[in-house]
């Protein structure tokens, strides 16, 4: 017994030995391979002086180069910057994928035990360098001072490049009021707002700009670029997982806010001072069949059993396109029974070309949705329809579709070889190459990309901290008020299950261990979903039921039962609860705000006015019966479009 314990003992430190010799050897090649990109990189950047006006000298060929004179036109810089750039160079510019950010603000060159994302993004040198690639998009939160000290020390990087292209830093949105991954990035240097769904329930497009407005400030003072937002999409389809990054179902209600959102970020036009939107996700994402999502095979299906493809379009027509959004995604999604080929959108070129850019008129860049050509870490490649087809091909399909980047994807080598091999024209990649670099100018990258580190006195200041808080007030839609026990009289006991900031409460009410004891339960409830697990990206997303099971309710059901219930759930999908609607005393549809806030509410520091962006459903029956791309047509609704009380009891409609 004793030798095959000492057996045993022997085998699992050999495998312990093994892998640690494995991970370091890993380690110690990453490294090397960092150090050889890095070592490519030329000197900075020379500063050259013309009638009194700075410059910089990108190309390092001490003379001033029309794409560094800031004092001549977009296009004219363009032109010039065009003139001298490889093949790879332009390759590299078609393709924007998630970077990491590293420890300190400096470049993620090597994976770190306390950070997962390093483990599974290339280091900034390789994508940088040895790709040539110039547009990142960022999933981690740091501070502040990091992004900042990060996005200089990245440009800085940039800057030693051949011609000194910068980068572009984009960012999927970053100011929920509360962290819920797939939902919003947490950024605790930035101010809190409820979700695009809830900033529909205000009602209110200048408040929506007014967000923009400090969206874009707080943006830019950390250096990035680009918002990967908004949601032009219609929440027509009840369990479609991403409602709540739209701003519901209402086509014309969403082109108002879309308007606004855009407006916000850009300004009338691009410039120094704007954040670019890339305007999501043409033709519409929403009408999902069944409700599945696209980022997945079984969910590629967009159908249109109301024949309102067109209504889908109204948030691009009358918001997006009236704003001038600089940039465009499709959805991963297929058309079906449509006039169009049955590929995923982006694949499509009478989609993409004719009715995008020529219908429409756009004019500006069309980015993939990300990873449409090869798997990712966390889903497989969503190439619906060109699933036989090799990466190389895929990514023909996209450029002869008329879209000029690749979302999620860092192989520019398909563009070489493409051209190389004669299948793509070289004006073809410049077309796309050129709608690219004009947003970088129009962005004031090429003039000056630096951010001072006093940039932090920009973000969280109180005006608009205040000013957010208002915004998750006005979004708080109370759904019913019997006997109009709400506000509830401070000083009363509660019992509060469900709540995550207990200590919150005790500005009003004081809190009790046991339901016997309280005068009123405060009860918030979870999302309904089905848990899904095949691909890391499932475990983020909530789809499937909309309804509790049994199970469920029973424990919220017996509270309700002992003492009068104030219910709240957060709207990110309809739930369907006309039980636990039926036993409560009120209930409050919250948009992901801050639970100071809805206590608040419910003590009566404010009064309600939100609207309802979307149905409530009566019944699982009813939500399968409706019809995907049809907005409001849910038999007999809980709570139909646009219910919400006040506390004088007054309906708003």
């Amino acid at each position: 017994m004793h030798k095959i314990l000492q057996r045993s003992l022997q085998i699992i430190l050999l495998v312990l030995v093994s892998i640690l010799l494995l991970l370091g050897g890993y380690y110690l090649r990453l490294k090397w391979q960092s150090s050889q990109h890095l070592s490519q990189l030329g000197p900075e950047a020379a500063v050259l002086e013309e009638d009194g006006f700075v410059f910089r000298d990108l190309n390092k060929n001490g003379k001033l180069d029309p794409y560094e004179d800031k004092r001549r036109g977009v296009d004219e810089r363009v032109e010039d910057l065009i003139s001298q750039m490889t093949l790879a160079e332009k390759a590299g510019c078609m393709f924007i994928t998630m970077a990491g950010i590293g420890v300190e603000g400096q470049l993620s060159e090597l994976p770190r035990i306390d950070d997962f994302f390093s483990w599974l993004l290339p280091a900034n040198s390789s994508l940088l360098i040895d790709k040539k690639m110039n547009h990142f998009n960022i999933v981690q939160s740091p501070t502040a001072m990091e992004m900042i000290r990060w996005s200089n020390t990245l440009q800085k990087a940039a800057e030693r490049t051949r011609l000194g292209i910068p980068v572009t830093i984009a960012t999927d949105p970053r100011h929920g009021a509360v962290d819920v991954m797939g939902a919003s990035i947490p950024t605790p240097d930035f101010t809190a707002w409820p979700t695009p769904l809830g900033l529909a329930a205000t009602r209110d497009s200048l408040l929506v700009e007014q967000f923009a407005t400090i969206a874009r400030q707080e943006y830019r003072a950390v250096g990035i670029h680009l918002a990967l937002s908004p949601m032009a999409d219609l929440a027509t389809e009840p369990r479609w997982t991403r409602i709540n990054g739209t701003f519901g179902e209402d086509a014309y209600l969403s082109a108002e806010m879309t308007r606004a959102y855009v407006r916000g970020f850009q300004g009338d036009s691009l410039d120094t001072n704007s954040v670019a939107c890339m305007t999501k996700h043409f033709p519409g994402g929403g009408p999902q069949e069944d409700g599945e999502d696209a980022h997945f095979a079984y969910g590629k299906n967009q159908v249109y059993p109301g024949a309102a493809f067109d209504y889908h379009l109204i948030p691009f027509e009358k918001g997006a396109f009236p704003a001038k959004t600089a940039q465009i995604m499709p959805y991963y999604g297929v058309p079906i029974g449509q006039d169009y080929k049955e590929v995923g959108f982006a694949f499509n070129k009478k989609i993409i070309t004719g009715l995008l850019r020529n219908t429409y008129g756009f004019e500006g860049v069309v980015c993939t949705d990300w990873g449409i050509i090869s798997d990712l870490p966390v889903k497989p490649a969503s190439a619906y329809g060109l699933e036989s087809l090799s990466e190389k091909e895929r990514a023909l399909q996209v450029i002869n579709a008329g879209s000029d980047m690749f979302g999620g994807e860092m192989q520019p080598q398909w563009i070489i070889d493409l051209v190389q091999e004669g299948q793509i024209t070289t004006e073809r990649i410049n077309l796309s190459v050129k709608r690219i670099l004009k947003d970088k100018f129009k962005l004031g990258l090429f003039d000056n990309p630096y951010l001072p580190l006093s940039n932090t006195d920009l973000l969280n200041q109180n005006k608009n901290k205040e000013t957010g808080i208002a915004a998750q007030q006005k979004a708080l839609v109370l759904l019913k008020n019997d006997a109009e026990v709400l506000p509830l009289k401070k000083g009363l006991q509660v019992y509060v299950s469900g709540f995550s900031d207990i200590e919150a409460v005790k500005k009003h009410a004081t809190l009790v261990d046991q339901v016997e004891k309280a005068d009123f339960v405060l009860l918030k409830l979870p999302e309904p979903f089905e848990p899904r697990s095949e691909y890391l990206m499932e475990r983020f997303m909530k789809q499937g039921r909309l309804y509790f099971t049994p199970e469920e309710k029973a424990p919220w059901l017996k509270l309700m039962k002992s003492k009068p219930g104030i219910v709240v759930f957060s709207l990110n999908r309809p739930p369907i609860i006309p039980e636990i609607a039926a036993a409560s005393s009120a209930l409050i549809a919250d948009f992901l705000c801050s639970e100071k806030v809805i206590f608040d509410l419910i003590f009566g520091d404010f009064s309600p006015s939100g609207k309802l962006p979307i149905e409530i459903p009566s019944s699982q029956h009813a939500v399968e019966k409706q019809k995907e791309d049809l907005p409001y047509d849910s038999g007999a609704p809980l709570y139909p479009f646009g219910w919400g009380l006040s506390y004088d009891n007054n309906e708003v409609e």
